[in-house]
């Protein structure tokens, strides 16, 4: 149950949560913001090796949520499909697994009206969340909300640490949580507006070819968009009852978007190699299974089949597909509808 909470529930800190606040993430001040490339690690360890090639010396292991300086982007001959190598200390490491983030503060709103929901994105590599309940005061989260995930907030109240955080509407959770308000950035109004709406329902479409991994949006037959995608791991099953990998081909239509979907069970204190994923960005699912097109803050190896079955995207581009794709949406209704149901654009998946 949501509510907001009074000052004096904030100032009724346990030396159990202070001490707990000295383990959130620390970013520069904005008087010390560097602009070099940085990417954080995007899955459980990655290898540095001595040469831009999988098969030379591995000289060290960077693991989870570490962040790694770039000196340099670095095309090599293999591997063919994603031939990125990253230069950093000590080696170089493939790109597939690191996603480049930034460091961007944002001014917290000055409020939220009661009843309403904003949409915001992280700016920042990671936001550490943290729950507040009157049994046991403020609880760090062990999951992270990542750079360029995308969040409903529903509140503004004081933290832990006397500064303005955002309360997090999420779906599948019933407790509320909160993250610093300088980590999120409230997405404007104008990047959420359709993108050519007056175009008739009959001459949009989506065309995957699964075999060359891209995607492509036509209006009138004529292609007004292109990407590489990530589409569904192509494996068998170890039983019958566990759900195929594989991205169905055939003619669909987008059932519903949502602009932040949280995929998983909803559990808070997942461990960070649980299949957990709060925020994913700009999702259009296409299929009753729950096949989607999303953004995607896990990995950098589109081209690939990488996914459980959804049709993985640089958020970017999931955004823009996001806003050109029917069923429609409107501006006024993303303050309080968090999903959009319908007959909607037509999507051919194919080989």
């Amino acid at each position: 149950m949501k509510r907001n909470l009074s000052r004096r529930d904030f100032l009724k800190l346990g030396a159990a949560a202070l001490a707990g606040l000295a383990l959130t993430p620390a970013f520069p001040p904005l008087e010390d913001f560097d602009d070099s490339t940085i990417v954080r690690v995007a899955t459980k360890s990655v290898s540095v090796h001595s040469q831009a090639d999988d098969s030379s010396r591995i000289v060290s292991q960077l693991y989870r949520d570490e962040l790694v300086r770039v000196y340099d982007l670095v095309k090599a001959e293999k591997p063919e499909y994603n031939p990125f190598w990253y230069r950093v200390w000590g080696g170089y490491v493939h790109r597939a697994r690191l996603q480049p983030v930034k460091v961007l503060y944002n001014q917290p709103l000055n409020t939220i009206p009661a009843g309403e929901r904003r949409l915001t994105e992280v700016t920042v590599p990671f936001a550490q969340p943290w729950r507040f309940t009157k049994a046991r005061g403020w609880e760090m989260l062990n999951f992270r909300l990542y750079f360029e995930s995308v969040h409903w907030i529903d509140g503004l109240d004081q933290g832990p640490d006397g500064q303005p955080w955002y309360r997090v509407f999420d779906e599948l959770v019933s407790v509320p949580y909160y993250v610093p308000a300088t980590y999120l950035r409230p997405i404007p109004h104008e990047e959420l507006a359709p993108i050519s709406p007056e175009i008739p329902f009959e001459h949009k479409r989506i065309e995957v070819s699964l075999t060359t991994q891209t995607l492509t949006a036509f209006e009138y037959d004529r292609p007004v968009f292109t990407t590489k995608i990530s589409s569904g791991i192509i494996a068998g099953r170890s039983n019958p009852r566990q759900l195929s990998t594989k991205t169905p081909d055939g003619e669909f239509h987008i059932e519903e978007k949502m602009p932040s979907k949280h995929m998983g069970d909803g559990n808070l204190f997942a461990d960070a190699d649980d299949y957990e994923l709060p925020g994913v960005p700009w999702t259009c699912f296409f299929t009753p299974a729950g096949h989607a097109f999303h953004g995607t803050y896990w990995h950098d190896n589109f081209g690939v089949p990488m996914s459980h079955g959804c049709i993985n995207m640089p958020t970017p581009d999931a955004k823009w597909l996001f806003r050109w794709a029917r069923p429609p949406h409107t501006v006024a209704d993303l303050s309080t509808k968090y999903y959009f149901r319908g007959y909607g654009t037509l999507v051919k998946i194919f080989y």
